[in-house]
């Protein structure tokens, strides 16, 4: 598993690398016919490969790279409405299920809500400075997009979150706050008497299971290409100029999830724990790791089991209760991707960020990383949800939504890292405030159970 991962990477990697070698190329070639006159082959090479076959005037272009990338993006989005409505209908029932820990229940969930919650403002505080800065804005792209933003009433966002029809509501993506509120609404009233519904839970996940079984198999075998045509599509029709924000976004993101992970846990478990953060930091990094080149918090949760209880010291009965439930409603990476990614996008579509939209940006992030699926490339797609929550969907927003598509796969490998690390220092703090965190074992050297460890992986 670990291997086809790396492998997918490499991939990724190689497809953004060489579709910004292409780009650019691109880019050569129009400005080298442009400059001879020959704007008319330049027409034509635009209509064979590049040209937008959805605008007015392109009814005869091919638009070969639009096609493949459209098709990759239509494909994700195919699963964003029973993505969210089965995740967060599973994550009800099993907060449900942890009445059974009564107290340990409500510190888990309080613990996450913390970390998530600080992790947003963090996230807000910097993406905000970026955008104020210009970091994210490209002037010809905000042109673009300014034309698009139209202003509406804040409390139409509450009146839109609850649907008025249930077939509307399960099919519209531009609605999908809708479909959250009505997960919710199911969840609860499963919760209510959940011997009479068996049918409903089961057949969420087994949708839920199929969800991840097609995103695989998307990202898999058809990302690569798409990213590469997508890339390249974007420096020969915007030029270089557009791939500077998105720089931007990636070196920022990055930079915050690495402090996050390295030090903002660290930080925690010394707070909640009392604990030397340094043997958490040292223990942790093989979990880190995995998750890292899984890129899928399922993936990794029996090592994370297997690391949390034999040297962290955690106890078995808090582990096998806050980790499965973090794995599913605790994603602090998440969370810091999606308002980092939907500040970028505000910035290049010309969108006005007010503190009313800055806030409703971080609670929409805490709904769609509860109702993101611990499977790959998840988290880039659940961002639409937000996207459409704050009304980012003109046509130059979702332009950059689909480069977020292709550029992100490096950063869901780091927030996968920060999420499952994230789990385990919440199960520290739980552990800790029920007597049941052995400090012995967590001060204890490595030597037996790293040999354990170590075979961990393969076995998966």
């Amino acid at each position: 598993m670990k291997k086809k991962a790396m492998n997918l990477s490499v991939k990724m990697a190689l497809a953004l690398v060489l579709g910004i070698i292409c780009g650019i190329g691109m880019i050569l070639v129009r400005e080298q016919m442009t400059a001879a006159g020959n704007t008319e082959a330049w027409a034509s090479i635009n209509r064979l490969l590049f040209a937008d076959i959805s605008a007015a005037g392109n009814e005869q272009s091919i638009g070969l790279f639009y096609l493949v990338g459209q098709l990759f993006i239509r494909a994700l989005q195919l699963v964003i409405i029973p993505m969210v409505f089965t995740s967060i209908v599973l994550a009800m029932l099993t907060i449900s299920d942890s009445r059974r820990l009564g107290k340990i229940s409500g510190k888990t969930l309080g613990y996450f809500l913390i970390t998530t919650v600080i992790s947003i403002i963090l996230a807000a505080c910097v993406g905000m400075l970026a955008y104020k800065g210009g970091a994210f804005t490209n002037s010809e792209l905000a042109l673009e997009g300014a034309a698009g933003s139209t202003a509406s009433n804040p409390l139409m966002i509450i009146l839109n979150a609850v649907p008025n029809n249930f077939a509307a509501a399960m099919t519209n993506n531009g609605g999908v706050l809708a479909a959250v509120v009505l997960a919710v609404a199911v969840g609860l009233c499963i919760n209510s008497a959940p011997d009479k519904y068996p049918t409903l839970p089961k057949l969420c996940r087994e949708i839920s299971d199929l969800i991840t079984v097609f995103l695989s198999f998307i990202v898999n075998k058809f990302g690569p290409v798409a990213i590469f045509c997508l890339i390249t599509r974007t420096c020969a029709s915007y030029g270089i100029s557009y791939l500077r924000p998105a720089a931007n976004y990636m070196i920022l993101t990055t930079a915050l999830l690495l402090l996050v992970l390295t030090a903002g846990y660290a930080l925690f478990v010394k707070i909640t724990a009392g604990v030397n953060p340094m043997n958490f930091v040292r223990k942790i990094a093989r979990v880190a790791m995995f998750g890292f080149s899984t890129s899928s918090s399922a993936a990794t949760l029996p090592l994370n089991m297997d690391c949390t209880t034999k040297q962290l010291g955690v106890s078995d009965e808090i582990a096998s209760f806050v980790l499965p439930l973090g794995m599913t409603v605790n994603m602090d990476g998440t969370a810091i991707m999606q308002v980092i990614a939907a500040l970028f996008i505000a910035g290049c579509a010309g969108y006005q960020v007010t503190l009313p939209t800055l806030v409703l940006i971080g609670l929409l992030a805490i709904i769609a990383s509860i109702g993101t699926p611990a499977a790959p490339g998840a988290g880039a797609v659940i961002l639409f949800t937000i996207l459409s929550g704050v009304g980012f969907v003109n046509e130059t927003a979702l332009s950059v939504y689909a480069l977020i598509l292709a550029i992100n796969r490096p950063i869901e490998m780091l927030v996968t890292a920060l999420n499952v690390v994230g789990d385990s220092a919440c199960a520290m703090a739980v552990a800790k405030s029920e007597n049941a965190l052995d400090l012995d074992v967590y001060n204890a050297q490595e030597e037996k159970t790293a040999k354990d460890l170590h075979t961990k992986p393969s076995a998966l």
